[in-house]
């Protein structure tokens, strides 16, 4: 194997070694000796990619950006509804943390501010919510910037309700917005259906 792969691969391997210890007991209490114990590497291998936790993490958090920033232009190409594509981008992203370690580490250490000043969603709920409010989607009389609050914070909060079981998070996300858009939305059960 080249030593290019191998150091990719090293470095890949370190990165969800880190993000299962950060998803298993937090930024705060992982150790380096429990990261390169689940990784089997040694220290130097580690500092030849990583200059500490701080460095990787901040590595799994621009990760999870990239990740977020795909999602969003994968959704927002579908040229859906600006709720619709809210919606389904939530969704989305949800399936996807029930399954990736590395996404759930680099969201919990973006929300913590671990290498960033946010998590990356309240700017796309405000963008979504205003191009809705723009069209004449959302119901009469209602705040586009309340909307876009408290939709993120039932996002926010379905995240935390679930934490301990990801498996869930898509289903109950899905459900959320299922009971919510119709009090928000024109058409909102039509458009949860849809997209989720």
């Amino acid at each position: 194997m080249p030593q290019q792969q191998r150091a990719q691969l090293t470095r890949h391997s370190i990165m969800v070694a880190a993000a299962e210890e950060i998803d298993d007991v937090g930024f705060e209490a992982a150790k380096l000796s429990a990261i390169l114990r689940r990784c089997e590497t040694t220290k130097g291998a580690f500092y030849f990619h990583f200059s500490g936790k701080e460095d990787v993490a901040q590595a799994l958090v621009a990760r999870y950006r990239e990740v977020l920033d795909e999602f969003r232009e994968r959704w927002y190409q579908r040229a859906q509804s600006p709720m619709a594509t809210l919606v389904g981008l939530t969704c989305d992203t949800a399936r996807r943390l029930e399954q990736d370690v590395m996404l759930r580490a680099g969201l919990a250490l973006a929300c913590g501010h671990v290498g960033t000043d946010t998590d990356g969603w309240e700017s796309l709920f405000d963008d979504l919510v205003g191009r809705a409010a723009e069209r004449g989607q959302l119901r009469p009389g209602a705040d586009p910037a309340a909307v876009a609050r408290l939709c993120y914070a039932m996002v926010v909060g379905t995240n935390l309700l679930e934490a301990s079981d990801l498996r869930r998070l898509a289903t109950r996300l899905e459900e959320s917005w299922r009971a919510l858009l119709p009090g928000l939305v024109v058409d909102g059960a039509r458009t949860a259906a849809a997209a989720g």
